[in-house]
């Protein structure tokens, strides 16, 4: 098993900052990809930002150029600098990691359990 835990998140002003952190701890022989997820209230859950064991990044449109995602490979945390906050970005943030247990296994998907953003007008 593997677990996920989050830290971070809190409540900010608009145009503020927030880090949020994510390491992953358990049976892990390798983690293909990283990344962090939001739903607010009444949307679906969607992709905010995602690395790769190769450092590929994606991110939503809605965040590129504001939040950065970083990976530190050695400790299996993943980081999500968000800058430039706006209202819009109140969520509740999960982080996601494809984990394989061994060699011969193929990646699953683990999730944390969520941390609050909230950012004020």
């Amino acid at each position: 098993q593997v677990q996920l835990v989050e830290s971070g998140g809190g409540l900010v002003q608009a145009g503020g900052s927030l880090k949020l952190s994510c390491a992953a701890s358990g049976i892990i022989f390798s983690i293909k990809a990283m990344g962090w997820y939001r739903q607010a209230p009444g949307n679906q859950r969607e992709l905010v930002a995602r690395i790769t064991s190769f450092s590929r990044i994606n991110y939503a449109d809605s965040v590129k150029g504001r939040f950065t995602i970083s990976r530190d490979n050695a400790k299996n945390t993943v980081y999500l600098q968000m800058n430039s906050l706006k209202p819009e970005d109140t969520a509740v943030y999960y982080c996601n990691a494809a984990v394989s247990g061994s060699y011969d296994t193929d990646p699953m998907d683990y999730w944390g359990k969520g941390t609050l953003v909230t950012v004020s007008s």
